[in-house]
C-alpha cells in the first residue's frame, strides 16, 4: 500500500497574510456601519437646513447652513423668540423658518411700527426694521404666529395665518456654515418696561 503524502499546509506567511486581510476587512466593515448607525441617529435629531431668502435678515443670511433640533419641542415649550423650522401650511411639502411671536391663545398687534403681545410692546433688536403693516392676530391654542426679521420682506403669518404646531419641525440651534458666520441663535424676547 502506498501512503499518501500529507498535503502541504499554508505556509505561516501565507496565514498570517489572510488573517491580517480579514481583520482589516471585519474592522472596515464595523467602522462603516458604526458611521451609519451614528448618522442616522444624529438625523433623527438633528436637521440641516439651508437658508434660501432674505426673510430672517439680519439674523440669517441666504446660503447660511443652521442645525435644527427635532426634538426641542417633544421635550419642552415653544417659548418667544424661538426660530423654529416648520412646514409652510399652505403648502407643508415646503419648509420655512421664522421667529415665534405669539403662542396659542395670545393676541398679537401690530400698531404705527410697534408689535404688541397681550397688550404689551415687545422690543426687537434683532429685526431688519419695525413692520410697516396693522392688524390684530388672535392666536388658536392649537397654534402660532410668526414672523419674518426681515419685517417688510418676508411671507409670514401677517400674509397666510398661523403655523399648527402639528408643522414644527424643530427649532433652530446654530448657524454651522460658513465657518465664518457660525454662532447660536438665541436672541433674548424681551417686553417693553411700562412708564
Amino acid at each position: 500500500m502506498e501512503q499518501s503524502e500529507p498535503l502541504p499546509s499554508a505556509s505561516p506567511a501565507a496565514r498570517q497574510t489572510r488573517s491580517t486581510a480579514w481583520r482589516f476587512f471585519l474592522e472596515t466593515f464595523q467602522t462603516i456601519l458604526l458611521a451609519l448607525v451614528l448618522y442616522f441617529l444624529i438625523d433623527t435629531v438633528i436637521a440641516r437646513v439651508r437658508v434660501e431668502n432674505v426673510s430672517m435678515r439680519p439674523t440669517l443670511q441666504p446660503g447660511q447652513y443652521v442645525l435644527v433640533n427635532k426634538l426641542a419641542y417633544r421635550l419642552g415649550n415653544v417659548q418667544h423668540g424661538d426660530i423654529i423650522v416648520f412646514h409652510y401650511p399652505p403648502n407643508p411639502s415646503e419648509d420655512y423658518i421664522k421667529r415665534v411671536i405669539g403662542l396659542p391663545g395670545e393676541l398679537v398687534q401690530i400698531r404705527d411700527g410697534k408689535i404688541f403681545v397681550n397688550d404689551q410692546e415687545i422690543l426687537e433688536r434683532y429685526a431688519a426694521s419695525p413692520p410697516g403693516y396693522d392688524g390684530d392676530w388672535p392666536v388658536p391654542q392649537d397654534a402660532l404666529f410668526v414672523l419674518g426679521d426681515n419685517r417688510n420682506q418676508s411671507s409670514d403669518s401677517h400674509a397666510w395665518g398661523f403655523v399648527p404646531l402639528s408643522n414644527i419641525v424643530g427649532r433652530a440651534l446654530a448657524i454651522y456654515w460658513p465657518l465664518g458666520d457660525i454662532k447660536l441663535l438665541t436672541q433674548p424676547f424681551t417686553v417693553k418696561a411700562a412708564n
